[in-house]
């Protein structure tokens, strides 16, 4: 199963400047694991304490995953996983 995962250029350093990467899985969880082992350092800066991060949004095919399972929720052959840091500023 080849999930696709949207890299925000803030973290494109952990993919060799990469936009996007294919991870493998079942569930958000695994799909993350996957793309760390070839991407060291880039799942620490989506998850912590076996958590998604607090200002972090992951989407799978435009769905909130805080919403649909958090790191547990289901993928897909095909899916496209996006991560958004959110911004805050004034």
């Amino acid at each position: 199963m080849s999930v696709e995962v949207r890299i925000p250029t803030i973290l494109r350093t952990y993919t060799g400047g990469e936009k996007a990467v294919h991870g493998y899985g079942t569930t958000l969880h695994e799909v993350l694991d996957d793309i760390n082992a070839r991407n060291p350092g880039l799942k620490d800066r989506i998850v912590e304490a076996e958590a998604l991060r607090r200002f972090v949004n992951v989407y799978v095919n435009d769905e909130d995953v805080r919403f649909t399972g958090g790191l547990n929720a289901p993928t897909y052959d095909g899916d496209v996983v996006v991560v958004l840091p959110a911004v805050a500023g004034g």
